[in-house]
């Protein structure tokens, strides 16, 4: 069984921290990471660089990020503004976030769910016409900070929307971190019976330390695609209380441990995490970093 890891600490790991890297050292990463294995990774975020100012100069790390065979290279964006700069700056693939809640969604973009999903319809488009392939990333799918559950209905109506503009691939983010494994369940089969079409992935977060427990039943629900992390940093700025998401090398050491391969080098992820942490003053929340795998 292989499982490919999606690399989302250039973007989401670092969106929330304190201190801003500048983007020789953001590409420094995703240099690490490229070395190490990684071959899907979120680089940069093409959102206003004064509501994320850790994410401001992402055409400069585009230009700068190593370009190399069967490594694919994704760009948030939420509108045609972002979609545009994307497309010059070179992305592989684009993501576009569309939060399953109105209240996070206006705190978040500044717009109602049903108005995401129609600026989902231009990007997507828009992409398509480009030969870039686009994903949706549903946000909130498992809770939101503001209205508590997110009907799991909602979710199944929002995936059918992204299939039927062409999504490549549905992404189900846990941006608070409040899922079960029992959800995961539940909305991967409502999910692949709206959009059978779109491939799947989710999107973890450990805040709850419900993370790796819901990654490895996504797993044995044979989804093949996962997010994850380097050092275990990251957060939505617009979540009260957001910690990071599932941390890249522990999910490889739980994936490694169970016969699942991913082709990535558990080590050199460890020990980007942790160069990592030491750019942003901040020990990393991942563990294998401290306690090294097994056998040694």
């Amino acid at each position: 069984m292989h499982t490919t890891v999606v690399e989302v600490g250039p973007r989401d790991g670092l969106q929330n921290e304190a201190r801003a890297l500048s983007p020789d050292d953001r590409i420094a990463f995703v240099t690490r990471c490229v070395d190490a294995g990684l071959r899907r990774i979120e680089a940069v975020s093409f959102v206003n660089p004064k509501r994320v100012p850790q994410m401001a100069g992402a055409e400069e790390v585009m230009a700068g990020v190593p370009r190399r065979d069967g490594v694919s290279y994704s760009g948030l964006v939420l509108n045609r503004r972002g979609l545009d700069r994307a497309l010059e700056a070179g992305v592989d693939e684009v993501n576009v976030v569309v939060v399953a809640s109105d209240t996070f969604c206006t705190r978040n973009q500044g717009c109602t769910t049903e108005e995401a999903l129609d600026a989902w319809d231009g990007i997507a488009a828009a992409a398509a016409a480009a030969g870039v392939p686009a994903t949706m990333t549903i946000a909130a799918a498992f809770g939101c900070p503001f209205e508590g559950e997110t009907p799991p209905e909602r979710i199944a109506a929002i995936a059918l929307r992204a299939e039927a503009a062409g999504a490549f691939e549905i992404a189900l983010a846990d941006t608070i971190g409040v899922g079960v494994p029992a959800q995961v369940r539940d909305l991967t089969r409502r999910v692949r019976e709206a959009a059978p079409s779109a491939a799947l992935r989710f999107h973890f977060h450990n805040t709850r330390n419900t993370g790796y427990a819901n990654a490895l039943t996504a797993v044995d629900e044979g989804v093949t695609v996962l997010d994850a992390s380097a050092g275990g940093f990251g957060g939505c700025p617009f979540a009260p209380a957001a910690t990071g998401n599932i941390a890249t090398e522990d999910l490889l050491y739980a994936l490694h441990r169970s016969g699942v391969e991913t082709g990535v080098d558990m080590a050199a992820v460890a020990e980007a995490g942790t160069w990592l942490g030491g750019l942003l003053g901040t020990p990393p929340p991942a563990l294998l970093g401290r306690a090294g795998g097994f056998p040694a």
